[in-house]
């Protein structure tokens, strides 16, 4: 007979809602692993947990979303209702209520958009050239003694570094090149910096840092010429910039990056902590040397000492012998009176002549030359130093910047800053020229190369 419905319709496949619910975000997760949204924030609410949950819309539909309190803590700023945003996300069913919504893991104002296809490009073109290629990157040195840290001298990250090295590797000198991290200007002064820390020329590694915020705030760190820069500095540079999910052209350009200012600090200071490490177990095996010769030594001398004769005993066979030798001693007893009397004489007359009575005279003018030799050499010496002191008070007098301009030299300035190029001014520019007494406030007819 055939089998019950193989003639009939198909059989029909019953699921749950539970089964139904995990079949659709299966589906929906895969399709949308990971997309881009842009659209207004309405009914945003944090919740206790450090969750964030809001509607995206637009004039025609709308989507939960929500940010996970790890992600939240991130940004700079929190969106407001009506404001328009550009985020980054994937798509999840939250199976108790079977709805769908949008787990944002990026954030950003809408017209910051133009700043990451900008970001992707820079990205792309530095790739294709092979600056990110590890091949190409300088290993950091094994224990960096000078180090070189470009950043903003008022910002968060200067003082996490400074605090985790003075914590860390207390004997590390820092030098601290200032520049902007932020702003229309801060790509063009962090170069400077950068070059700046290289004429320095007693830094064996450079930290590029600033603390974290969003894609416009790192802007600086994504500059095609700043990346150029840090490739082509002679120096390892390590780049600790923004927080660890913060990821800019700097950090993948330098030859080593940290996720934070913090971590860079670490990392450079980890052979100092690792120094430390090894000195300490050193001395600790010395120390457990030590005691255990101490303790063998312990032993022996208590081995010595129990193998020593019982005083009692030892002061008994001296008296023996004593009684056996006094039988001799009775013969040569007045001899030997005899000649100690006479050698006592005989100390007698020497003491006499060695007494200090008339050692005294002798020393007291040996004394008084040997005082007078060290007035002399202390004389001396005052001489020498103040010879010394006047030799480098006048080289000290070459060198003063203001003995330079006496002999006829200027400083120029514009705007407050020093010319030292031609080519910086123009005809008509305000320029205030520097003496050696007073200043001269000119305006420039023109310029020759």
């Amino acid at each position: 007979m055939p089998e019950p419905g193989a003639f009939g319709p198909p059989a029909r496949e019953i699921l749950s809602v539970s089964d139904f619910t995990r079949r659709v975000k299966t589906a929906l997760e895969g399709a949308f692993a990971s997309l881009w949204l842009t659209g207004e924030v309405s009914n945003l609410r944090r919740a206790p947990s450090g969750h964030v949950y809001l509607t995206l819309k637009d004039a025609e539909a709308q989507v939960r979303a929500v940010i996970w309190g790890s992600t939240a803590r991130y940004l700079k700023r929190l969106p407001a209702d009506g404001d328009q945003v550009l985020c980054r996300g994937r798509v999840t069913v939250y199976e108790p209520r079977g709805e769908y919504q949008v787990v944002v893991d990026y954030l950003e104002p809408a017209g910051v958009g133009d700043l990451y296809r900008q970001f992707e490009a820079v990205k792309a073109q530095l790739q294709a050239e092979g600056l990110f290629d590890p091949a190409r990157k300088r290993p950091l040195p094994a224990l960096v003694r000078r180090l070189a840290v470009v950043t903003s001298p008022t910002g968060a990250a200067v003082r996490d570094i400074l605090q985790v090295l003075r914590r860390r590797a207390p004997g590390m000198a820092v030098l601290m090149v200032p520049a902007p991290v932020q702003g229309r200007d801060a790509p063009r002064r962090l170069i400077e910096a950068l070059a700046a820390a290289v004429d320095h020329g007693d830094c064996e590694a450079v930290v590029v840092a600033r603390g974290g915020g969003s894609l416009e705030d790192l802007a600086a760190f994504n500059d095609e010429g700043l990346a150029r820069a840090i490739a082509a500095c002679p120096l390892p540079v390590v780049a600790g910039v923004g927080h660890e999910t913060d990821l800019t052209i700097a950090d993948l350009v330098a030859d080593a990056r940290a996720p934070t200012p913090s971590a860079a600090a670490e990392l450079l200071s980890s052979p100092w902590v690792e120094g430390r490490a090894r000195a300490e177990e050193h001395y600790g095996r010395l120390v457990n040397a030590m005691r255990a010769g101490l303790a063998t030594r312990r032993l022996t001398a208590e081995a010595a000492g129990a193998r020593l004769l019982d005083p009692a005993e030892r002061l008994r066979r001296l008296i023996q012998r004593v009684d056996d030798l006094r039988l001799t001693l009775g013969a040569l007893t007045a001899r030997r009176l005899t000649a100690a009397q006479h050698a006592a004489g005989t100390a007698a007359a020497r003491l006499a002549g060695a007494s200090p009575a008339a050692r005294i005279p002798l020393l007291s003018e040996r004394t008084e030359a040997l005082a007078a030799r060290a007035g002399r050499a202390a004389r001396g010496r005052l001489e020498t130093a103040r010879a010394d002191l006047a030799l480098l008070s006048g080289r000290l007098e070459g060198l003063s910047p203001m003995g330079v301009l006496a002999r006829g030299y200027a400083v120029a300035r514009r705007d407050g800053r020093v010319v030292t190029d031609a080519a910086r001014v123009r005809a008509g520019d305000r320029v205030d020229v520097r003496l050696h007494r007073g200043e001269l406030h000119t305006r420039v007819e023109g310029t020759s190369p």
